[in-house]
């Protein structure tokens, strides 16, 4: 097999195609693909190495909380000359080196995953047909056709274009699109910048169409060439990650000078150093919270694992803390709050209206009349349609835009062989379809009696091609077109638009001599009008539930579209969302400062320009609003940008809006949308659950060290070190991170959105922690105080009371651990259960501490001592009391909040 491909840029396209072994209007057969893969390899650049797990290890063993307990297992057995204490402080720093191992890895997991969910896919021709295919499985001699929106994804020889430009910023750093054309370069070496009959991968067609004979894949293409001299960066840390980072910091500082407190209050009390020494470290690494930041990263990873299962995918972990601050979603029609099954449901023909009966992709039904009157011949329409189209459509499966797909299917429907057509009329030139001017035209040689050498045939926007238009179409040929049949043709698109019918114009014209490429813009004119179609989109069933859920939850929902502002408005109408219609054109004549206070009012803004909608998102957040928007189109881009979550279509959305966006639908439902915001919410919802869990522990310790320090109550040393750092173990380990995983609340959605400037210890939850935390400290300093009075009989063994204490404590954790699951819902609900990893953990750390108070090894190990049936009774009870204190506050909110 010959594939040469040196210098493609000077080859004709006939000498490249057979150069490369390839056919550009056959493409390559799935053997010969099979064939070049296992030669050359997947499309893809060069993966990042992984880091080794040694190397893992050894960076997670150098933390500075891992080096703090070194120095303590160093200071215990150089001071105390036991090996109990060293050995449970190596145990700790091995427990928790293996658990930020695990999250660590998960997280990369759950990152790697999401990465190869969001696979791209190209449209090529392979055996005859066009197919779509995973952009990794090209291979050189694949035909690639491309249009606007479309990322290049691999290196290729331009073979056809049409008005095409390509963005080669990422390569070139060149900030203007670059034109493109079919024709071969003389010199071999020129600049990249200069091929301007190439494609480069990752580069970004921003206008018109091309057929393309791949010359280069993966790390044999230019931007391989240039990763392959580049490391690799690091992954940016979150908003709510440094903020969390902060956290750490500030309470590591309060936490060091309240060690350092109690640590001078025992030396004032003459307490040996050494012991002082083991068990300020040991407090240190207990209230120092240096597992908020590896939990938090782990929580927004799995979060973003479970959107993607759900249809959204994350490409940035900021997109899913900011979901849950969403207040207004700024929402696309077509695909995301209806199916985008187009079907042709009226056509409108010199002043007639037909209906059309069938539905979807199947070509059955019928095109019936009001009257009594035969049907006219709507042959040279149906081809018009068939012609002027990038769509196909084989036993109801659509290849291509969904739109055309519907013309296709009334073609058929009306007796037109589409794949016929197209063969007896091949396409000469043509104008592709561009947002800015609104219609697409194809130039053809014209065999029809009584017409020019060539026709034009177009698509498009009525009100533009009515302004080309001079003629119209009738049952008796073309005529002039009057002042009244303007007026009935826009009489009867209104009707459509009211109807909730997208409506699109078909026309002609005859041409003597076939234009160059640079008038063939202008070509398009004169035009016969041929007839006016109304398309139905049908609104998704899940669409009007997800609309009433977002307004419940204090979300206004925008819907933006290219329709006519009377047919949006009827869908927006059906679908139930709110607000005033504003069209693009009204948009220009209202100033930024009256735009900023209207944007929150206006519910369908129809008729809009890419300007349009980058004023409208930036009008939302001048207010402080986080704008969710969505979009499929290349001209969506800078609003997915400016926006706070950018959401591109994973289905219908072009390569740009997916490469702007922060999230991406694979199912482009708007309801799924919804979704991602209800599970956005309870992602930071569990996050703040740990900080509130893991400081509550935390100030509990604290307190209960400064009161017994200050007092001197158990000798100013409630606990032991390794009593400490047993509860560091048991309780800031599996139980807190089960919490990473909770459901979300039921009445999450019933919520306003939170601020995205919320601070994360904001004032409620500080007081509710320290209360938390007082109530924690008075229980066990009573316990230690009153022991032996309470238990008389276990009075006489010294340990009795610590052991008691100590127990209450761990007891306290495990009802907290209950009580942060819900700000306001009660324990005593069903939502308590539906978490099963909590109730695993909280059964594991039991069954733990039972062994640890009772087995002989251990208790010399821990210094406990056997507890009674009746004295871990009390111990339970006591702690029950912060579950009591929570359920009051929760029951007062719950009543004050139904006011």
């Amino acid at each position: 097999m010959t594939t040469t491909t040196e210098h493609p840029h000077t080859w004709t396209a006939e000498a490249l195609a057979d150069g490369l072994a390839t056919d550009i209007t056959v493409g390559l057969t799935d053997a010969e693909v099979a064939e070049r893969r296992s030669e050359y390899g997947e499309n893809r650049l060069r993966k990042e190495a992984r880091e080794p797990a040694w190397r893992k290890v050894l960076r997670l063993l150098a933390d500075k909380m891992t080096l703090v307990l070194v120095a303590a297992a160093a200071v215990s057995a150089g001071v105390s000359r036991e090996w109990e204490t060293p050995v449970v402080i190596l145990a700790v720093i091995t427990f928790n080196t293996v658990i930020n191992y695990v999250q660590e890895s998960r997280a990369e997991e759950s990152l790697r995953a999401l990465r190869s969910m969001s696979v791209d896919s190209s449209r090529v021709r392979r055996d005859g047909q066009e197919r779509y295919v995973e952009r990794t499985e090209l291979v050189p001699g694949d035909i690639v056709l491309l249009e606007a929106g479309d990322a290049v994804p691999a290196d290729g020889r331009i073979v056809q274009a049409a008005r095409l430009q390509i963005a080669e910023s990422a390569l070139t750093g060149e900030s203007q699109p670059v034109t493109k054309t079919a024709d071969p370069l003389d010199d071999p070496n020129l600049p990249i910048g200069d091929r301007t009959n190439m494609a480069f991968m990752n580069t970004e067609v921003t206008r018109g169409r091309a057929t393309m004979v791949v010359t280069g894949t993966g790390m044999s293409t230019e931007i391989g060439t240039i990763a392959s001299l580049l490391g690799t960066a690091g992954v940016d840390k979150t908003p709510l990650q440094r903020r969390i980072d902060q956290l750490a910091t500030l309470l590591t500082v309060i936490a060091i000078v309240v060690v350092s407190i109690v640590f001078l209050l025992g030396l004032l009390r003459g307490e040996s150093w050494s012991e002082l020494l083991l068990t300020a470290v040991s407090l240190a690494v207990a209230t120092i919270p240096e597992g908020l930041t590896a939990v938090v990263a782990f929580t927004l990873a799995l979060g973003a694992s479970r959107l993607a299962k759900r249809g959204a995918i994350i490409k940035q972990l900021a997109a899913v803390e900011t979901l849950g601050s969403t207040t207004h979603i700024a929402t696309d029609k077509t695909g995301t709050l209806t199916l985008n099954e187009m079907t042709v449901r009226k056509l409108v023909v010199a002043g007639h209206i037909y209906r059309v009966t069938g539905s979807g992709y199947s070509s059955d039904g019928k095109i019936l009349s009001d009257s009594e009157d035969a049907l006219p011949d709507f042959r040279r329409t149906f081809l018009a349609m068939s012609l002027c189209n990038d769509a196909s459509v084989n036993d109801g499966v659509l290849v291509g835009d969904p739109t055309e797909g519907a013309l296709v299917v009334l073609a058929e429907k009306g007796g037109i062989d589409v794949v016929g057509a197209r063969a007896n009329h091949p396409r000469l030139a043509e104008v592709p379809f561009d947002s800015d001017y609104k219609f697409m035209a194809t130039f053809h040689e014209s065999s029809l009696p009584g017409t020019g050498p060539y026709r034009c045939y177009a698509k498009g926007a009525p009100g533009v091609l009515m302004s080309r238009a001079t003629m119209v179409r009738t049952s008796e040929g073309d005529r002039a077109i009057t002042d009244e049949d303007r007026d009935l043709i826009a009489t009867a698109v209104d009707e459509l638009a009211h109807e909730g019918l997208r409506t699109l114009m078909i026309a002609g014209t005859t041409l003597s001599d076939l234009p160059d490429e640079s008038s063939l813009f202008d070509a398009v004119d004169n035009l016969a009008i041929y007839a006016v179609v109304g398309i139905l989109d049908p609104p998704r069933p899940e669409a009007r539930e997800a609309i009433a859920t977002a307004h419940e939850a204090g979300i206004g929902v925008h819907m933006i579209t290219g329709d006519h502002l009377t047919t949006a408005s009827a869908i927006a109408t059906d679908l139930g969302i709110e607000g005033e219609p504003l069209s693009g054109g009204t948009i220009d004549d209202i100033s930024d400062d009256e735009l900023r206070a209207r944007a929150a009012h206006f519910g369908v803004l129809a008729r809009v320009a890419p300007e349009h909608k980058i004023r409208y998102v930036e009008a939302l957040q001048a207010n402080g609003e986080v704008v969710a928007m969505t979009g499929d189109g290349v001209n969506d881009a800078p609003a997915l940008k400016q926006a706070d979550i950018g959401i591109a279509m994973g289905i219908t959305g072009t390569d740009v809006s997916k490469g702007a966006a922060k999230m991406i639908l694979t199912d482009d439902n708007f309801a799924t949308i919804v979704s991602a915001v209800r599970d956005g919410r309870g992602i930071y919802a569990n996050i703040v659950k740990f900080v509130k869990f893991q400081l509550t522990t935390a100030w509990g310790f604290v307190l209960i060290f400064l009161t017994a320090g200050i007092t001197g109550i158990a000798g100013g040393a409630p606990f032991t070190a390794l009593q400490i750092l047993w509860v560091n173990i048991i309780m800031d380990g599996p139980p807190a991170l089960a919490l990473g995983v909770d459901a979300t609340e039921p009445g999450t959605m019933k919520q306003k959105p939170r601020s995205p400037g919320e601070r994360l210890l904001s004032r409620n939850r500080v007081l509710r922690i320290l209360s938390l935390a007082i109530v924690m400290t008075v229980g066990t300093i009573l316990t230690l105080v009153f022991a032996d009075d309470i238990f008389p009989d276990s009075a006489r063994d010294p340990l009795f009371a610590g052991t008691l204490g100590f127990t209450t404590f761990v007891f306290y954790q495990v009802f907290n651990l209950l009580n942060v699951r819900s700000d306001r819902g009660s324990v005593f609900s069903l939502q308590t259960l539906t978490n099963q990893a909590i109730w695993i953990s909280l059964v594991a750390v039991i069954v733990l501490h039972v062994a640890v108070v009772n087995v002989g090894f251990l208790q010399d190990l821990f210094d406990t001592t056997s507890l009674t049936a009746t004295e871990w009774l009390y111990a339970v009870v006591v702690a029950s009391s912060v579950l009591v204190v929570e359920e009051i506050r929760k029951a007062v909110v719950r009543a004050v909040w139904r006011l």
